[in-house]
């Protein structure tokens, strides 16, 4: 399946704007939602420059009573939806979140509750329809709470349950959610963390992604082989997994 109109939520993160990039093209539609004006400007004219038809709005996405008229604009926007795409999230300090729990709860609006509300009314659309695929970041860090980033890892995990839920609800519908897993990604996000040979470049997760929409891929972890990974991971015995002290 072609991706020809796509709303990008969250479209200024890196990983985000290396997925527009890869779907840009004479003929492709794409909608663009982020916070920051100046950013979302310049990623709209780089994706025009190379043939793509560009909406954009500015919004923050933690603002949940927005999202029921951000998804009516991106539908009308682009004429109706192919795709979408879910981005938003941070990386939260774990030790910061450890001492202030507002802080954490904030947290889980920005990487949990905003984009499964996304998600919930990208849905309904694409269910009335009976058509259109659904995607939207969540990470490895979900798959077991780990102490270095238990607060990032919680949100992300119930991101994860959250979307499996709505592939099944919508399996028979005609429309498909999928569900990204990324490991680490050298990012701005990112910055602060020395790198290694577990790193990917946000050019080579937006090539899973795209790939994975394309085919309707219900859960994918990119790069490839943080699956066997995690499926140790998650099957160590506790007593053996906090020997790892990761």
């Amino acid at each position: 399946m072609k991706l020809g109109r796509t709303a990008i939520f969250g479209a200024t993160s890196a990983i985000a704007q290396a997925v527009a990039r890869r779907l840009a093209r004479p003929g492709a539609h794409l909608h663009l939602v982020a916070r920051d004006p100046a950013k979302l400007e310049a990623v709209r004219a780089d994706l025009a420059a190379r043939g793509a038809s560009v909406t954009t709005a500015v919004a923050d996405l933690d603002d949940l009573a927005r999202h029921a008229a951000l998804v009516d604009e991106a539908w009308s926007a682009c004429g109706g939806l192919d795709a979408a795409l879910i981005a938003q999230g941070t990386l939260p300090d774990q030790a910061a979140c450890e001492r202030d729990f507002e802080l954490t709860h904030r947290q889980w609006i920005t990487n949990f509750v905003a984009p499964a509300s996304l998600a919930a009314r990208l849905a309904d659309r694409f269910e009335a329809a009976g058509a259109g695929t659904l995607a939207a970041i969540s990470s490895v860090a979900g798959d077991r709470g780990r102490r270095s980033n238990y607060v990032y890892g919680t949100a992300k995990g119930a991101l994860s349950t959250f979307l499996a839920g709505l592939r099944l609800r919508l399996k028979d519908k005609g429309a498909r959610v999928v569900t990204v897993k990324p490991g680490f990604v050298d990012t701005p996000m990112t910055a602060a963390f020395p790198k290694g040979a577990l790193w990917a470049s946000p050019d080579q997760v937006a090539a899973g992604i795209v790939a994975a929409m394309e085919r309707g891929a219900g859960e994918v972890y990119l790069p490839w082989f943080w699956w066997p990974v995690m499926f140790i991971l998650r099957h160590l015995p506790e007593a053996i997994f906090a020997r790892l002290r990761i």
